[in-house]
This record gives structure tokens, C-alpha cells and sequence, in this order.
């Protein structure tokens, strides 16, 4: 399946951002989906993940309570909704593709997602 992420820009602290990932050449709703983001000089790092159907996510402590991820099978695409952005969610997003089995699992771990997107730059001034 081929992954492609859009949606970053340059924007605020305090401002909200969508960003979007279609796939394609895929079963898209056999995947579980996921965002990670990297910072220059920083390992990649968890933000939410969501289960096939949509009806489980998981966030990390820091997206929690600001960030939404949602999907929409018929369409491909996985959304990651960014509220009250803060300059330390400056980074590349980016989305990923999980070939689980299970119908309500959801995946934090980058080594379980077998594709990804090319990442969406987010940049968020003080």
C-alpha cells in the first residue's frame, strides 16, 4: 500500500491544523493506521493510532486531549485533527500502515507498521 500525507504548513502556537493520509493500492481497511512524528535530531515518536473500524485510538500523553484521529475507510484516508498547537510539535509527520489481524487493535510501536508515508512538515512559531 502506498501512503501519502498532507496538510502540514507553518503555523502558530496555539492554532489547529489538519493533516490527511490517503492510501492507495491497498486494502486500506485491513490496516491499522498510525501518525509518528520526527524532530531534527530526534528519534521518531508515537502520536495516535487507530483500529481498523475506527472504533478503538490510543494517543500519546502529549497528543492526548489536543489531538483527534479519525478514518474514513470509504475513502482511504486517515486524519489527524491538531489543536492548540505548541512549538515542541514542531516535526515531520508522518502515517503509517499496520497489517494487523485483529479488528480492535490498535499499534504504537513504529516496527509493527510495515508502510509509510513520505511525512507532512509541521511547523508551529511561538
Amino acid at each position: 500500500v502506498q501512503l501519502q500525507a498532507f496538510g502540514g504548513g507553518l503555523v502558530q502556537s496555539g492554532d489547529s491544523l489538519r493533516l490527511s493520509c490517503i492510501a492507495s493500492g491497498g486494502f486500506f481497511s485491513s490496516y491499522i493506521m498510525g501518525w509518528f512524528r520526527q524532530a531534527p535530531g530526534k528519534e521518531r515518536e508515537f502520536v495516535a493510532t487507530i483500529s481498523r473500524s475506527g472504533s478503538a485510538t490510543y494517543y500519546s500523553d502529549s497528543a492526548k486531549d489536543r489531538f483527534t484521529i479519525s478514518r474514513d475507510n470509504a475513502k482511504n484516508t486517515v486524519y489527524l485533527q491538531m489543536n492548540t498547537l505548541k512549538p515542541e510539535d514542531t516535526a515531520r509527520y508522518y502515517c503509517g500502515a499496520d497489517p494487523a489481524q485483529a479488528t480492535n487493535s490498535v499499534s504504537d510501536m513504529a516496527s509493527k507498521y510495515d508502510y509509510w508515508g513520505q511525512g507532512t512538515l509541521v511547523t508551529v512559531s511561538s
